[in-house]
């Protein structure tokens, strides 16, 4: 049972992972001076663009977004507004609680919102990818067994370990080791990318190990 969902699931990953790999060696091949502590911020925004990219192409070739009741241009075109709509409060949010966690408010703001976009892309992207622009199955899914596929266990582990390495990310910070990855955001979204990455790989694992015991209720 769900050998063909994880098959997939792990291509999907696999491929969404060497994005990010592209991404970071495509600049510092093209760019002069690029790296990933230098110049941060590229390398923030080129990851962001590859994963949102790759994930929004891959998911919507395997059908996995739950499928529209209408299929009017004006119903799509809503549907792609509220997308993009939720995306933005997505980075508004991350910003907000940054901020609340200790973040600059006004000095390094584009630094902090750069950081929210990464976050946004790695984990509300993936939820509009899989659950669509519905609020509601957003906190089903997050919700005490609210899962009712292998793609909303996966959402699930995935987002859970994106926040926690950026979480996690943060604890050198302070520390004074004047070391170049603990310039702000470098730690935390380093911390993101490197849950994000591990989330990936234990996701298929853990639903293939589990996959006897998975009970899904009917949607």
């Amino acid at each position: 049972m769900w050998d063909h969902e994880i098959r997939a699931m792990a291509s999907t990953h696999a491929i969404i992972a060497a994005s990010v790999f592209m991404a970071t060696i495509l600049p510092a091949v093209l760019v002069p001076g690029f790296s990933v502590y230098g110049t941060h911020l590229l390398w923030l925004y080129s990851v962001s663009a590859a994963v949102a990219a790759v994930s929004v192409s891959v998911f919507w070739l395997l059908g996995i977004s739950p499928p529209t009741k209408k299929h009017t241009l004006g119903y799509k075109l809503s549907r792609l507004f509220r997308s993009c709509l939720y995306f933005f409060l997505s980075c508004l949010f991350f910003h907000t609680v940054v901020i609340l966690y200790g973040a600059p408010l006004i000095e390094s703001a584009l630094e902090t919102f750069s950081l929210a976009v990464l976050l946004t892309s790695l984990t509300t992207l993936r939820c509009l990818c899989v659950l669509g622009p519905n609020v509601q199955a957003w906190i089903r899914v997050f919700s005490r067994h609210g899962a009712m596929s292998v793609w909303d266990t996966c959402l699930q582990i995935t987002v859970a370990f994106t926040l926690i390495g950026a979480w996690l990310g943060a604890f050198p910070i302070p520390l004074d080791w004047d070391r170049p990855w603990q310039v702000w955001p470098v730690s935390c979204s380093l911390g993101a990318m490197i849950g994000y990455l591990t989330g990936l790989v234990v996701a298929p694992a853990w639903i293939h190990y589990h996959r006897k015991q998975l009970t899904y209720k009917c949607k």
